[in-house]
Formats: C-alpha cells, structure tokens, sequence
C-alpha cells in the first residue's frame, strides 16, 4: 500500500482545474494547495433557505 502523495492527480487538480502556472503550483505548500481546493468533508455552505428553516425551527425569543 502506497503512503505516497498522489502528485499527478494534485498537479491536475491544481493545474487544469485552479488554472495555476507550473511555478505557481510548486510554490504553494500542501496546505495552501488543500485550502484551494476546498475541503471535501466539508458541508455545503448555508444558503437562504436553509437558514430560513433553522430561523423557523428555532426562533429568537423576546428579548427583555
């Protein structure tokens, strides 16, 4: 089993996907690059509806 890192699907990821120069992309440590190329357990980004729903779910209460 390989611990290695997947250089030429990163240097896709970075190169024809985030567009950047061969120069640019080996500039970047790994962090910058994963920032870049977002996190991907991340969850989606709250939109209006769905704060609209937790707005409707949990209501502010009267402030006194």
């Amino acid at each position: 089993m390989s611990t290695g890192m997947d250089w030429p699907a990163l240097m896709r990821a970075g190169m024809q996907g985030l567009r950047l120069t061969p120069e640019a992309f080996w500039a970047l440590t790994p962090a910058e690059l994963q920032v870049m190329l977002g996190d991907p357990g991340q969850s989606a980004p709250l939109l209006s509806d769905g704060l609209d729903a937790l707005m409707a779910a949990w209501p502010d209460g009267s402030q006194t």
